[in-house]
C-alpha cells in the first residue's frame, strides 16, 4: 500500500494549508476525535472541518517554538541514531479511506519509517520517562501508519530545552483497525452529514464553549430538548457524589494534619506528608476600593463571564 499525495505543501499558503486539512482528518486531529487530546475536543475538530471554528488570534509560545526547533530535533535524531532523514513536503492521504490525511514531519531514509518531532516543558517530562509516551502522540503515530502503510514511526522530543528522548513506536493493525473506524463514523455521520458530536466532559470542551458563546446575546427563556431532563439528573447525581467525595477527601486530610500536629513533614511508608507554611501578599480591593477610589477605577478591569447553575 501506498500513500496519495493530495497535495504538495511547497509553495503553499498557511491559508491553502489549513484548506486543504479540512479535507479529512489528520494525525492530531485522530486523538481528539478518540477524546484522547487534551488541548482539543471532538466538537473542536468537527467546526475545524466544517470551517466554522473561532478564529485563533496567535499561536501559542509553545506551537511557535515546536515549529522553529523541528528541524532542530530532526538533526539531533539523525546524529543520535545514525538514520537520515528527508522532509516530505506533501499532505498525503489513504488510498482507501480518503478522508485519512497526514502531514509529517520526516520520513526515514531507506526504511518504511518516518519522525514525529516534538518539544516539551520541563513540567512533561514524567509523561516521556522510561517507555512512556503520551497517549495523543502515540495514536498520532499510527495513524500516520495507517495512511502511509509503514511499519514503524519514530518520536524525538526536546525537553525543557535540555533533555532529548527519542523512541520507536511499532505498527499495531488492533489501534489502527481502531482509528479507521471511529475516523469514519466521524467523517461520514458528523462532518459530512453537518451533525455535530456531542461536548464531552474534557477542559478543551469548557474552554471551546467559552469561546463559542463568551456572554448571553438573548435575556429571554427558552425551552430546552427533552433529553435535557436525562442531563440535569446525572449532572445533580455526579455533583451529589463529588461532594460526598470532597466531604472524605476533606476528612481524610485533617485527620493527617492533626498526626503532623506542629511538623512540617512527615512519613508514612514509602509516602511523604506535608504540611508547609506559605507566606503570600494579595491587594485587598475591597480596601483599596473604600481608601483610594480613583487608583481603584483606574485599575479595575470589567470581565464577563458566565455562570451556570441548575435551580
Amino acid at each position: 500500500m501506498e500513500a496519495i499525495v493530495l497535495a504538495n505543501t511547497n509553495e503553499m499558503s498557511h491559508e491553502e494549508w489549513l484548506e486543504a486539512r479540512r479535507k479529512g482528518i489528520g494525525g492530531s486531529d485522530a486523538a481528539a476525535i478518540a477524546g484522547l487530546n487534551k488541548w482539543k475536543s471532538p466538537v473542536a475538530v468537527y467546526l475545524e472541518k466544517i470551517g466554522q471554528a473561532p478564529e485563533e488570534s496567535v499561536s501559542s509560545e509553545a506551537a511557535y517554538w515546536g515549529t522553529m526547533l523541528e528541524d532542530v530535533v530532526a538533526q539531533e535524531f539523525s546524529k543520535r541514531t545514525g538514520l537520515k532523514v528527508r522532509r516530505k513536503n506533501a499532505i498525503l492521504q489513504h488510498p482507501e479511506h480518503p478522508f485519512m490525511l497526514a502531514n509529517i514531519d520526516r520520513l526515514i531514509v531507506g526504511e518504511k519509517a518516518g519522525l514525529e518531532c516534538k518539544t516539551a516543558s520541563e513540567y512533561l517530562k514524567d509523561e516521556w520517562k522510561d517507555d512512556e509516551i503520551p497517549t495523543q502522540y502515540l495514536i498520532q503515530c499510527q495513524h500516520y501508519m495507517a495512511v502511509t502503510g509503514y511499519d514503524a514511526w519514530w518520536i524525538a522530543v526536546l525537553i525543557g530545552g535540555n533533555k532529548f528522548v527519542y523512541k520507536k513506536i511499532e505498527r499495531d493493525e488492533d489501534i489502527i483497525q481502531y482509528l479507521i473506524q471511529i475516523e469514519s463514523d466521524f467523517w461520514n455521520n458528523h462532518v459530512l452529514k453537518k451533525n455535530p458530536p456531542m461536548f464531552d466532559g474534557s477542559e478543551a470542551s469548557s474552554e471551546l464553549l467559552k469561546t463559542l458563546y463568551p456572554a448571553a446575546k438573548f435575556n429571554e427563556d427558552i425551552e430546552l430538548p427533552p433529553d435535557a431532563a436525562a442531563l440535569i439528573s446525572e449532572y445533580e447525581q455526579a455533583k451529589q457524589e463529588e461532594e460526598e467525595a470532597a466531604a472524605r477527601r476533606k476528612e481524610a486530610e485533617n485527620q493527617l494534619k492533626a498526626m503532623l500536629g506542629d511538623y512540617e513533614k512527615a512519613f508514612a511508608g514509602e509516602r511523604i506528608v506535608t504540611w508547609k507554611n506559605v507566606c503570600s501578599s494579595r491587594v485587598d480591593s475591597k480596601l483599596l476600593k473604600e481608601k483610594y477610589p480613583e487608583i481603584y477605577r483606574e485599575v479595575a478591569r470589567e470581565s464577563v463571564s458566565r455562570r451556570f447553575s441548575i435551580k
